[in-house]
C-alpha cells in the first residue's frame, strides 16, 4: 500500500505576509483554494482587507492585520493574533518585500535600511515568531519569497540593495531548516522571476522591455498567479515532507542562462 501524497491544506492556518496583492494575494488564495483559513497581513488595509474578501468567498476563514514585518514587537503579535483568532499556526509565508530602483551610488543609508530591515529583518523575526508557536506542536511550513536576483544581475537594472537581501534570505533559509529540521519545521523558499503583478505592469506594457524578458526567458513567458499557487501549495503541504532549506526558482527558466 502507498501513501499517497496529499495536497490538501484543509484545517490548516496560515499567515502570509504582503498578501495585499501581487504574489502575497496570490499565494493567499492558492493555499486558501486548497483548504487553509488565512490571515492576510498588510500595511495597506483597503487592498488586504479586498482579499481576505475573495478568501471567504472560497469558503474559508480570514483576517486581516496591519503589521510592519519590520517592527519585532508587531511581529509577535500577529502570531498571537493567528492563534487567538484563527486557533493555529501551520503556515508562514514570508512575502512582504519592498524595493529601491536606484544606482548604488545613488542609495541613501534610510533607503538602504528600509530594503534591509523589510526583507532580511522581517523574514528572521517572522521566521522566529513562527517557530516558537510550531515547535511545541512539533511541526510547521515556512516558505520565504527570495527572487531570481538572488542568483543572476540583469544587466541596466540596478537592484544592488535588493538582490543583496534575496540571495541572504536563500542561505537564511538553510540555516534555519538545518536548526529547525529536529522539530519538523520545513523551511524553503520561492525565488520568482518575472511575474503580472501589478509592480511590474507599467514594465511589461514597454514592447522592448518585454522582448527583452522573453527573450532570457526559456519557457517565453512570464508568471501568472496559477504558477506561483502551485508551488506555495505544495510547500505547504505534506506532499513536500522531505524537502528543505530549498530554493525553488520559479522563473520560467531565467536562471539557467
Amino acid at each position: 500500500m502507498y501513501n499517497f501524497p496529499k495536497y490538501d491544506l484543509k484545517g490548516k492556518v496560515a499567515i502570509v505576509t504582503g498578501a495585499g496583492q501581487g504574489l502575497g494575494k496570490w499565494i493567499a488564495l492558492g493555499l486558501a483554494d486548497a483548504g487553509a483559513n488565512i490571515l492576510v497581513v498588510d500595511i495597506i488595509p483597503d487592498s488586504a482587507e479586498q482579499t481576505c474578501r475573495e478568501i471567504k468567498d472560497l469558503g474559508r476563514n480570514s483576517i486581516f492585520k496591519a503589521v510592519d514585518v519590520a517592527d519585532a514587537e508587531a511581529v509577535r503579535d500577529m502570531v498571537d493574533y493567528a492563534e487567538k483568532s484563527l486557533g493555529g499556526l501551520d503556515i508562514l509565508v514570508n512575502n512582504a518585500g519592498v524595493n529601491v530602483h536606484k544606482k548604488a551610488m545613488d542609495i541613501t543609508p534610510e533607503e538602504f535600511s528600509r530594503v534591509v530591515n523589510v526583507n532580511e529583518k522581517g523574514v528572521y523575526f517572522c521566521s522566529q515568531a513562527a517557530a516558537r508557536n510550531m515547535i511545541p506542536r512539533g511541526r510547521g511550513k515556512i516558505i520565504n519569497i527570495a527572487s531570481s536576483t538572488a542568483f543572476l544581475v540583469r544587466s541596466g537594472i540596478p537592484n544592488s540593495v535588493y538582490a543583496m537581501t534575496k540571495a541572504g534570505i536563500v542561505m537564511l533559509t538553510k540555516a534555519f531548516a538545518e536548526e529547525w529540521a529536529q522539530f519538523h519545521i520545513n523551511v524553503n523558499a520561492i525565488a520568482p522571476g518575472y511575474f503580472s503583478t501589478p509592480l511590474v505592469a507599467d514594465r511589461l506594457k514597454d514592447q522592448e522591455t518585454r522582448r527583452t524578458i522573453m527573450e532570457f526567458t526559456p519557457l517565453g513567458r512570464v508568471g501568472e498567479p496559477e504558477d506561483i499557487m502551485g508551488t506555495s501549495v505544495f510547500l505547504a503541504s505534506s506532499a513536500s515532507d522531505y524537502i528543505t532549506g530549498q530554493t525553488i526558482c520559479l522563473d520560467g527558466g531565467r536562471t539557467v542562462l
